[in-house]
């Protein structure tokens, strides 16, 4: 019988590392939460910084749908593929300070004729059907006719008595004019689309 001696062996069988422990159902839970966090942060910032980005509306112009302090999503990105319609909803840099932006509707389209009697406004000589205005908002003000020159938009807050737009700072550039007022998200009472 041969004798079991423990150094007769010397062939030693290959080294092989400890085999790591397979990931537990919980890591890898974990792990790819953190990969649909992630990727739900990217698409969030590609989404706000190119096609919508969240506003906070200031004043009451655009009472009754709109109120002060109401959180709105605006399209930045619609105006590149479709054309700026009237009775828009639109954000645009103030053309007396670009550096502060104001929420407005769209009256009157470049080369439209534009006149407002007594506060009733006709484009093209049609008196312009207004329902986001109701009657206790409306004024008296008139504007003289006046044909809108190309590229230029009028726009006017539905608020008419206490509105500060067209008819008091002109004519808003295209240029000037970088989103569209898509969505209310907040507060909750307010949710809706902005029509």
């Amino acid at each position: 019988m041969p004798a079991c001696d423990p150094q007769a062996n010397t062939e030693a069988a290959p080294s092989q590392p400890p085999a790591s422990p397979a990931p537990s159902r919980s890591s890898a839970g974990i792990l790819l939460w953190l990969r649909d966090l992630l990727i739900s942060a990217v698409a969030s910032v590609v989404i706000i910084t190119f096609f919508y980005q969240p506003v906070r509306v200031e004043g009451t112009s655009m009472l009754p749908r709109l109120e002060d302090r109401d959180r709105i999503f605006i399209n930045k990105f619609v105006y590149h593929f479709t054309s700026i319609q009237r009775g828009d909803v639109v954000v645009f840099r103030y053309p007396r300070d670009p550096e502060k932006s104001y929420i407005k509707r769209v009256i009157a389209l470049p080369e439209d004729r534009l006149r407002i009697d007594h506060g009733r406004v006709y484009v093209n000589g049609k008196l312009l059907r207004e329902p986001y205005v109701p009657p206790e908002y409306r004024d008296n003000r008139s504007v003289a006719e006046m044909t809108l020159p190309p590229g230029d938009y009028y726009v006017m807050g539905d608020h008419r008595s206490i509105s500060s737009d067209s008819r008091d700072f002109g004519l808003v550039e295209r240029s000037f004019i970088y989103g569209k007022a898509v969505f209310v998200y907040w507060p909750a009472r307010d949710v809706g689309v902005v029509r």
